[in-house]
């Protein structure tokens, strides 16, 4: 064996000793050498410098006369037959590749001298064979976007193990069933309420237990509450102006001087202009819908959609969209600068050093506007909560539910107010709030009395749902089992075809999502 160095290279030159090698077509010795050839191989770098093994093989004679292989090579433990690295090298590199992918890999794998092309990555990945998974008997299925809207596939999570098993390319009732039944043994599939997995789930599993996934009950129940509350909205208006009125009225002061008129933003004249079309195609639609036209005939004269169209006439109006304000992290200290405003302490850079040893690590100036504000609304406490803006329907129907721990005090008197409103709506809200209760608190005797009682109500069409899908939601209530790990393993998948910048081919990304589990 012979060893040289160059800067970044370092080579070995071997020989092999074996007086025989094995015919690897009949397996019959031979030692008769029919000529040598060089074979390189790359292998494990050395103090930080690629290795190069240039061996010395033979091609022998194979003795067998009937044999089919007349002269064959003989075979290396360190490479497979054509392969120009060792075996050890391959796995690193494909778990290099497996973690990073290919461009990203082959930048990471140069800086360890291992130097790869992405492609040879990629190429590696797809070689790569996949073990087969321990029988599952306890699976999730959900649904993940090639393209929303367009295109989506299936995840199979074995929930005990909490590991991916199966990437299906389509979420088709047909596809998931023959999965089942290629994976006999399965006692309960978590899925969430899409009708292609419960199908399919019945057809290749029928003996399988079926859970329907309860964060998706109450998302289906908050999407039943908006649709009604998307009908009221003269009621949601009037509980708005309630639950700024009661502490307006009780906290009344001299009026606050008048604020100059603010100049209309670029952005705002934008969204009005938006609006403004909005409206005027819905008063073409509502003429269109007034002359006796079907939807469909509406939908393709004005090139709108006809669930849009169908909602947009069910709401007498053009929806709005209008996003919840988030806070800034000055926030998390409210309650010690609340506590320190009413000690009398007004100096900004005084509080700001205070919540810096506290774990802050915003600007001076972000405790400027919290105290600016705080004076603001110290001064002119009615006419800011004038400004509070009428919820959406979505958000009006989180309010209604929601812990009353988890809402500040105007939330919390705009759902009373709503509480007090038409008995229709207040039915509907009861019962939306017992049924929350039941599902957080898994509470499967009170399933069927909470049916019947949504039977005459606006939820008559969420609790139809139900009963369609009744085994499956009785046993959501019972057993411990959800689709919260698939949700996560599809998080992992999203972070993994967003990382292969559109190479995401269907197998590649099955190979990484499966092997690297």
């Amino acid at each position: 064996m012979d060893v040289s160095s160059a800067p970044d290279r370092t080579t070995i030159v071997a020989t092999p000793k074996a007086p025989s090698a094995a015919c690897p077509a009949c397996g019959n010795l031979s030692t008769r050498v029919h000529s040598r050839y060089q074979r390189v191989l790359a292998d494990l770098p050395w103090q930080g410098h690629a290795v190069a093994l240039r061996i010395r093989a033979r091609r022998f004679r194979c003795p067998e006369p009937a044999c089919s292989r007349r002269i064959f090579t003989e075979r290396l433990p360190a490479a497979a037959p054509r392969q120009r690295r060792t075996g050890r090298l391959a796995v690193i590199q494909r778990c290099i590749g497996l973690g990073m992918g290919g461009e990203p890999g082959s930048r990471l794998a140069a800086r360890l001298a291992m130097p790869v092309s992405g492609d040879t990555l990629l190429r590696l990945i797809r070689a790569a064979t996949l073990d087969p998974p321990p029988p599952p008997r306890i699976v999730g299925l959900d649904d993940w976007a090639w393209r929303r809207g367009r295109r989506y596939g299936t995840l199979v999570v074995d929930l005990e193990r909490n590991r991916p098993i199966e990437l299906l390319p389509d979420r088709q009732a047909d596809t998931v069933a023959a999965w089942l039944k290629a994976h006999p043994g399965i006692a309960l599939v978590a899925r969430d309420r899409a009708g292609a997995y419960a199908d399919g789930t019945r057809a290749g599993a029928p003996e399988a237990v079926q859970v329907a996934d309860r964060w998706h009950l109450l998302r289906n129940l908050g999407d039943a509450l908006q649709r009604i509350l998307d009908r009221h909205p003269q009621d949601l208006r009037a509980a708005a102006k309630a639950a700024v009125a009661a502490p307006s009225a009780a906290n009344e002061t001299l009026p606050p001087p008048p604020s100059p008129a603010r100049p209309v933003s670029p952005q705002r004249q934008a969204a009005l202009a938006r609006h403004a079309a909005r409206q005027a195609l819905f008063e073409e639609i509502a003429a269109l819908h007034a002359q006796g036209w079907s939807q469909s005939r509406i939908a393709q004269a004005t090139g709108l959609d006809r669930k849009t169209l169908r909602r947009w006439l069910r709401l007498g109006r053009p929806p709005t969209w209008q996003q919840p304000r988030h806070g800034s992290a000055v926030e998390r200290h409210a309650d010690h600068l609340r506590r320190r405003w009413d000690e009398g302490c007004r100096n900004a850079t005084q509080l700001w050093r205070e919540i810096q040893a506290l774990g802050y690590a915003g600007r001076p100036g972000t405790v400027r506007d919290w105290l600016r504000r705080r004076r603001l609304r110290a001064t002119s406490s009615a006419a800011s909560m004038a400004r509070w803006k009428t919820p959406s329907g979505r958000r009006a129907a989180w309010l209604v539910v929601a812990d009353a721990e988890k809402l500040d005090a105007t939330e919390r008197r705009f759902a009373e107010a709503l509480l007090a409103g038409p008995v229709a709506l207040v039915e509907v809200i009861e019962l939306a709030r017992e049924f929350r209760r039941m599902v957080r608190e898994r509470q499967p005797e009170r399933l069927d009395g909470w049916l019947g009682a949504a039977a005459s109500t606006a939820l008559r069409g969420f609790a139809d749902s139900l009963r369609r899908d009744l085994a499956a939601v009785r046993a959501a209530l019972t057993e411990p089992w959800s689709t919260s790990p698939v949700e996560g393993q599809i998080s992992r998948l999203k972070m993994i075809k967003r990382q292969m910048y559109g190479r995401a081919g269907f197998d590649l990304l099955r190979q990484r999502v499966l092997l690297a589990a």
